[in-house]
């Protein structure tokens, strides 16, 4: 289970996340949106917000994809630096997909997302 104080909860935070860099696999896609420099004296942890639209399926399809995704990146939370935040967006192909492939598919859009943030602060 992710942690609350990692959870991300406001539509304004979903926003921030989801213009950030941005990475993409098969069955998702990570935006990871940097702390701002000016606001490095209140800094969160990182927070973490999940968007499985229906398209992926019913009810009980999503919430099982949502609770798969949130213990994928309890596991990650290490790879970011405080203020983060990062969306994670589930694409319809993830449906019916091991936790093995989609924590393979998390580990290669987070890499992208990562490297397009390091390239972005040159």
């Amino acid at each position: 289970m992710l942690p609350a104080d990692h959870r991300m909860r406001r539509s304004a935070d979903f926003a921030i996340a989801s213009r950030g860099a941005r990475g993409r696999a098969k069955r998702v896609l990570v935006s990871v949106a940097k702390a701002p420099a000016e606001s490095l004296a209140d800094l969160h942890p990182v927070k973490v917000g999940f968007i499985v639209p229906k398209s992926v399926g019913n009810s009980v399809v999503r919430h099982r994809l949502y609770r798969q995704l949130r213990h994928l990146m309890r596991d990650r939370l290490d790879q970011f630096d405080a203020g983060d935040l990062v969306a994670v967006r589930a694409f319809p192909s993830a449906k019916g997909s091991t936790s093995v492939e989609l924590g393979e598919d998390l580990d290669v859009a987070l890499s992208k997302a990562s490297k397009k943030c390091l390239e972005g602060d040159r």
